[in-house]
């Protein structure tokens, strides 16, 4: 198994940067989403369903694999010999709690769909656009800890 994902490092490493790529990608528009929903699409009518629609295809077609495949090909890195010391390399710890604030973040926001769906969403255009900002805080964590690995 430790020879595959030697072997496989290369490809591995890169099928997670796409995925990784199509997570953040869904992770800042589906809060963009909500804010117009909130700001424009009256519930019940025609743009509302379209916008359900949107927001539903976005998180289960894209979103949902693509988290899925970024935690797969994450894990696998994680256990190529000699990517990750977890007794020396402390970077790994302060991103690993930023994927964890990511995962979060999915969940509030599948849980804020089904709240659209059921027409009972509470959330104002407004905190929609801060929480838009977890996202970019999360990623410049991770890109630093990852490329400039400061401890």
């Amino acid at each position: 198994m430790y020879a595959f994902l030697v072997a496989g490092y290369p490809w591995i490493k890169a099928l997670h940067v796409i995925a990784m790529v199509a997570w953040m990608a869904g992770l800042f528009y589906l809060p963009r989403l909500f804010v117009y929903h909130v700001e424009n699409g009256e519930s019940g009518t025609r743009l509302d369903g379209t916008f359900q629609m949107m927001e539903q295809k976005l998180l289960r077609v894209i979103m949902n694999p693509a988290m899925i495949a970024t935690w797969a090909f994450g894990l696998l890195l994680i256990g190529t010999p000699g990517v990750v010391d977890f007794a020396t390399d402390l970077w790994i710890y302060p991103k690993l709690a930023a994927v964890l604030a990511l995962t979060w973040f999915h969940m509030w926001l599948a849980a804020r769909r089904r709240d659209f769906a059921a027409n009972r969403n509470r959330v104002s255009g407004r905190s929609y656009r801060l929480m838009n900002e977890v996202p970019t805080l999360a990623l410049v964590v991770i890109v630093v800890m990852v490329i400039v690995r400061p401890f």
